[in-house]
């Protein structure tokens, strides 16, 4: 059987993970964003941004665990649940509205065949083919970000008491 895993330990992982997790939001979002800003499309850059902005307060979460503040857990965790409900709202809006408008210029020739096969097939054109697709790839994103920040919320509630014990062990009050 292994010894328990000691606080200080734990929030050594946890700052890993956040510091790992927010520069990744960070910096793959802030680049869709600044890509969708060169095509300039509004739309895009401002979701990209407001994604980037999750890695940011998640950032300044393991910042405050670095200097020893408790909020810090409480910042990790409101990252994820602002990022979970940012997705959960553009894909909702997709899902509503989805935008096919930009697939259309490149539906043409031999590139166009393979759709067009599959819309005959189950009897729709292709433009209601490609919404359909839109439409569940965006459930699909709506799924995979409920398992994945669900999960990421869930990991630090869990480790919240080990942070908090490693901090009173390294900041006695």
């Amino acid at each position: 059987m292994k010894p328990p895993i000691l606080p200080m330990e734990i929030m050594r992982r946890v700052v890993r993970v956040a510091r790992f997790d927010g520069m990744c939001v960070l910096v793959i979002a802030g680049g869709f964003a600044l890509l969708s800003a060169y095509f300039r499309d509004v739309a895009g850059a401002t979701i990209g941004l407001l994604i980037a902005a999750a890695g940011a307060i998640e950032l300044h979460g393991v910042s405050l665990l670095r200097v020893g503040s408790p909020r810090g857990m409480t910042w990790l965790v409101s990252s994820q649940l602002y990022l979970l409900a940012v997705i959960l709202a553009y894909a909702g809006f997709r899902i509503v509205k989805p935008d096919i408008d930009w697939m259309m210029p490149y539906v043409t020739g031999e590139a166009a065949e393979p759709l067009q096969q599959a819309a005959q097939e189950m009897g729709l054109t292709v433009s209601q083919f490609l919404v359909e697709s839109m439409r569940k790839f965006y459930v699909l994103v709506a799924a995979l970000t409920l398992v994945y920040q669900g999960g990421m919320m869930v990991y630090y509630l869990r480790r919240r008491p080990g942070v908090e014990a490693a901090l009173l062990e390294e900041h006695p009050h």
